[in-house]
Formats: C-alpha cells, sequence, structure tokens
C-alpha cells in the first residue's frame, strides 16, 4: 500500500510508492510544517485543517464531525506521501492533522516534521485491530493512529490456475505470457524477498540480489508489469495471475467475477496503512484530537468503508458497517489468518540503494 477514485488511490498511490520513498528521503531533516506555534498541549478554536489522501476519507465523516462540533474543516487532499512531506517540509503549510503511510510516519518522524502525540487526549486506541497497536512503523502508536488499511497479494482466474497459494505461482512457467506484475519497484521486491526466503522488510543486499536474481529470471516468462487495468485483465481471462493490490479496483471484480480471486500469499505478503498525525506546528490541536477520537468510534470508522470503500483499522467498526460483502471480501478485508505473516512494508533507508540498483538490472534484462 487503495484508490482515489477509489481505483486511483490503488494504481496512482502505489505505482509512486518507490519514487516517493527515494524523494522523501532525500529532503532535509529539518523544518517543520505550517506557521503556527501551538503544541500538544494546547491549541484552540473552531477550525481544523487536514492533509489527506483523496477519497480516504469520506465527505460523510467530515459533515457529522462538523455538526457535531460546531468546528470548520478544510480538508486538502494529496495523491502522493513525496507531495505531501515535501509540502510540511517547505515550512508553508499550515495544517493540524495530515495522514501518511506507514513508512511516511518513520521518514516524518526522523525529520521531525510530526509531535508525538499525547494518548491521555485520545480515547478508542483500544478499539484498533490488534495488527494496528504497537505497529513495527510506530511503537506505541507514539505519533499516529491508523485509519484505513490494504494489503499487497496476488489475484489469479481459477480457469486457469487452479489454486494458488504461494508466490511461486507468479513464477511458475506454465503460465509464461499470462503473468502480471505491479510496476512498482518495492512492491515487485515483496514477491522478490519473499519468495526466495526473504522478510519484505529485509535491508540485506545479499537478500536484494537473491531477490533481484529471482525478478529477473521472472521477467524472462512476463506478461509485462501492469499497475492499472490488471483486475480487469484478470476478469476476461487475459491473465492467468497477477499481483495485486486490495482495493475498491480489485475487489469490484472478485465480487462480479466467481473465477477470480485475491490471495495473501502464504510467504506473507504486506500490509500498508494510512493513519492520522499532527504536524509540529500544528495551531488548532484541540481540534485535531477531537477529531481523531471522533474517528477512533466505531460508528464512525465503519464510514471508512461504507462510504469510503476502504477497510477500517477499527476492529470494533465491524459491527457498524453496512456493506457486510465487503467485509467478506478478501480484496478489502483480509482475514486475521491470512495476514498473520504478513509484513508492514516499511522505509528501507540506505539499503534504498540496493533496491534501485536492482531495478535497473531487472528493467533491463
Amino acid at each position: 500500500m487503495t484508490d482515489i477514485s477509489v481505483f486511483r488511490r490503488t494504481s496512482l498511490r502505489r505505482t509512486v510508492l518507490a519514487a516517493s520513498i527515494a524523494g522523501v528521503t532525500a529532503l532535509a531533516a529539518a523544518g517543520c510544517s505550517g506557521s503556527g506555534t501551538g503544541s500538544a498541549g494546547g491549541g484552540g478554536g473552531k477550525q481544523l485543517n487536514i492533509y489527506a489522501w483523496a477519497g480516504e476519507i469520506p465527505g460523510t465523516v467530515v459533515e457529522r464531525f462538523e455538526k457535531e462540533t460546531g468546528i470548520k474543516v478544510t480538508l486538502d487532499t494529496f495523491d502522493s506521501n513525496e507531495t505531501m512531506t515535501a509540502k510540511l517540509s517547505s515550512g508553508s503549510a499550515a495544517y493540524d492533522l495530515i495522514e501518511p503511510s506507514q513508512y511516511t510516519v518513520q521518514q516524518l518522524i526522523g525529520q521531525q516534521l510530526i509531535q508525538p502525540l499525547d494518548h491521555s487526549r485520545i480515547k478508542g486506541l483500544d478499539n484498533l485491530a490488534e495488527k494496528f497497536r504497537d505497529p513495527s512503523y510506530d511503537k506505541g502508536n507514539k505519533y499516529s493512529v491508523p485509519w484505513i488499511w490494504g494489503t499487497t497479494g496476488f489475484a489469479y482466474n481459477d480457469k486457469c490456475v487452479k489454486s494458488a497459494t504461494s508466490w511461486k505461482t507468479l513464477f511458475d512457467k506454465k503460465y509464461r505470457g499470462k503473468i502480471y506484475m505491479l510496476d512498482n519497484m518495492l512492491a515487485a521486491y515483496i514477491a522478490g524477498l519473499q519468495v526466495t526466503g526473504s522478510r519484505a522488510t529485509s535491508t540485506d543486499e545479499g537478500e536484494i540480489r537473491a531477490a533481484t536474481e529471482a525478478l529477473e529470471e521472472q521477467k524472462k516468462i512476463l506478461a509485462g508489469y501492469n499497475s492499472t487495468n490488471y483486475p480487469q485483465l484478470l476478469s476476461s481471462g487475459q491473465a492467468c495471475a497477477a499481483e495485486a493490490w486490495s482495493g475498491t479496483a480489485m475487489a469490484k471484480v472478485v465480487a462480479a467475477n466467481p473465477n477470480v480471486h485475491y490471495v495473501i500469499p502464504e510467504e506473507g505478503g504486506s500490509i500498508w496503512t494510512d493513519g492520522l498525525s499532527i504536524p509540529k506546528g500544528a495551531k488548532n490541536t484541540d481540534a485535531a484530537y477531537r477529531f481523531i477520537n471522533f474517528t477512533l468510534r466505531p460508528e464512525i470508522a465503519a464510514l471508512a468503508t461504507d462510504d469510503g470503500g476502504s477497510a477500517s483499522t477499527n476492529a470494533k467498526a465491524r459491527d457498524f458497517i453496512k456493506d457486510k460483502k465487503a467485509l467478506e471480501n478478501p480484496a478489502v478485508y483480509a482475514s486475521d489468518e491470512a495476514i498473520a505473516n504478513a509484513d508492514f512494508l516499511l522505509d528501507p533507508g540506505r539499503a534504498m540503494s540496493h533496491f534501485q540498483q536492482g531495478w535497473t538490472k531487472v528493467k533491463a534484462s
């Protein structure tokens, strides 16, 4: 790791993932957002300025918050973590809440662009599913409160592939010319690393090299790299199997075509999540905490699914979700068993150069 119609959240944001991490890592490690001087201990007012992924905070959530609190919300949207981080780093932004993805939380902490959360002012963290409490990218949820989530796995058409549970399906020569991989460096390396016995979070040069070799060999049998219409190719039978992101585009195909199945590979796959953080210098921190608490309420969190088409991180929200079919669709809500071994994709830091060099070799092979 979604869609920005909701499909655009899947294709656009994930295709920029590698560039986003590389670009963000290169930014200066100093600076702060906004022009205010508020801190976690104060900041009143009846205004709240939010900067979030397009389509991920439904209008119904904003409307209900405004009606209940009398706080006026201004919601600006972005289409990549790089765009959001660059704006914060410039010092020209004046936001009270932002919605970074998990690896970007790590980067924003390092650049001192977000502030630690005051947990004494937050109610409802215990509503989060266990997977999103104390996550590897933000221990103790010190800097962020997860809002929505999704997965990276693969999908197959059972008219071609009878059954599949492993990344090995995407490396099987008998499906030559009928396999697609996401056109995204780090997404491809999730499969490359895990199929060779490593974790998706590996930064070991030797393990990355082994994954590169596997991806180079795999390229010989691929139909291509595709981050846009692969769900439709699977549905039509033009593709037997494809690496895939969960989200509305894939979920619609799974729901409409009983021959298409989305799975989290037994090797683990990966999880992404987007959550709420308070930038350094936020002026309206009282309003920010009220909004965080509002979204932690199960009946509000349920709107992320019913009106936003995304999986909520809030376990108790399931009882309030009206779209029960979404709860049963693995391309929206993967089961707890399926994601038990899934990795949160983290910021690779200095190891990014190994991925970039390897990806250049793969694409040139």
